[in-house]
């Protein structure tokens, strides 16, 4: 059969992530960054970073999402995110902790567009076990008020895993509790300290299913999720750039691809990289219709396409038409290696 592929392509990037620091005041036991700190002195600094801004900004970017690590762990975020959301529609993804009353006003007054905060379960036992530190559950939701009160856009975000799955209905209403309009229950990637517990963690494709299916939203609520039929493939309009200035096109790609460095040569030039234009094209060997026929692109993620089947062109497992007795809950051996590469790939 011949490969599907998208209609369309871009020029250069619209969106960009930024993945500002691998540090943070957590320690997750499912963190995707591994965080530690260490890697602070190898971080890009505040200078490298306004002047990504500035070549970014003349390329014609217009959103930028943000994240970490713990974007506010950095004592420099503040000012980088106050120059960021003068140029771009801004969206930062914190775990709240750190926002007082004062930092909140302070991200009104600069327009920051939207914070998305992580809270991994309504009961505070749970949600600081993940964390790892005690008192981030009450944190994070002081966090939340203090924003919404200040009058930013919040949404809260979870990952679904086995340990909160009996608390999902819970989170979302503590979220509506809380007053926020849009919750997201996101998908667990098998990338940092979350592949070595991912038995610990990990769900069948039915019990995540079957969790969503039993979700009873309040009213004026608004669930965020990417499962069928929202499975969407970004790869052909995203870009990102780690904490280090690598270009690695998405944050769940950061263990498997680099497509230059960002204080070696021009963010364009890592666009250009064979393997960044294959992903952008879209061409996948199978692709979920209603899936394609509500994202505008095929094939689902390309991230846990290729975390279970080494290949880039594979379908995505987390989609029930796509995953074809794939178990989510046993990861391929070659991806816990530290740099993972499959015994197959030639790239």
């Amino acid at each position: 059969m011949a490969q599907i592929e998208n209609p369309f392509a871009l020029e250069r990037p619209l969106k960009l992530s930024i993945c500002f620091t691998e540090t943070c005041n957590l320690a997750c036991q499912h963190c995707y960054s591994d965080c530690s700190p260490a890697k602070a002195g190898s971080e890009l600094n505040g200078e490298e970073w306004s002047r990504f801004l500035d070549e970014i900004a003349e390329l014609g970017v217009i959103y930028l999402y943000i994240e970490g690590g713990e974007p506010f762990h950095r004592p420099d975020f503040l000012p980088f995110l106050a120059s960021a959301s003068g140029r771009f529609l801004t969206e930062v993804r914190t775990n709240g902790t750190l926002i007082t009353p004062q930092t909140a006003r302070y991200l009104r007054d600069i327009r920051v567009g939207i914070v998305l905060v992580d809270l991994f379960s309504p009961r505070a036992e749970v949600h600081d076990e993940i964390t790892g530190v005690s008192g981030s559950h009450a944190r994070a939701c002081d966090g939340i008020r203090s924003m919404l009160q200040a009058g930013i856009e919040v949404q809260t975000l979870c990952i679904l895993n086995r340990k909160n799955v009996a608390d999902l209905q819970g989170y979302i209403d503590l979220a509506d509790e809380l007053g926020v309009k849009t919750a997201g229950v996101l998908r667990p990637y098998p990338l940092g300290r979350m592949k070595y517990r991912w038995a610990e963690f990990a769900l069948s494709l039915d019990e995540m299913h079957a969790a969503l299916d039993a979700l009873r939203l309040p009213s004026g609520m608004k669930l965020m999720q990417s499962w069928h039929p929202n499975d969407g493939n970004s790869c052909w309009q995203m870009a990102a750039v780690n904490a280090f200035g690598d270009s690695i096109g998405c944050a769940y790609l950061r263990e498997y691809v680099n497509y230059g460095n960002i204080k070696r040569v021009s963010f364009m030039e890592t666009w250009e990289h064979p393997l960044y234009r294959e992903l952008r094209s879209g061409r996948v060997t199978d692709s979920c219709p209603s899936c394609a026929s509500s994202q505008g692109s095929h094939g689902g993620c390309r991230a846990t396409a290729y975390a279970f089947h080494g290949a880039w062109d594979a379908p995505d497992p987390f989609d029930k038409v796509l995953n074809r007795g794939v178990d989510l809950r046993v990861l391929p051996e070659w991806l816990l290696q530290p740099h993972p590469k499959p015994p197959t790939a030639t790239t």
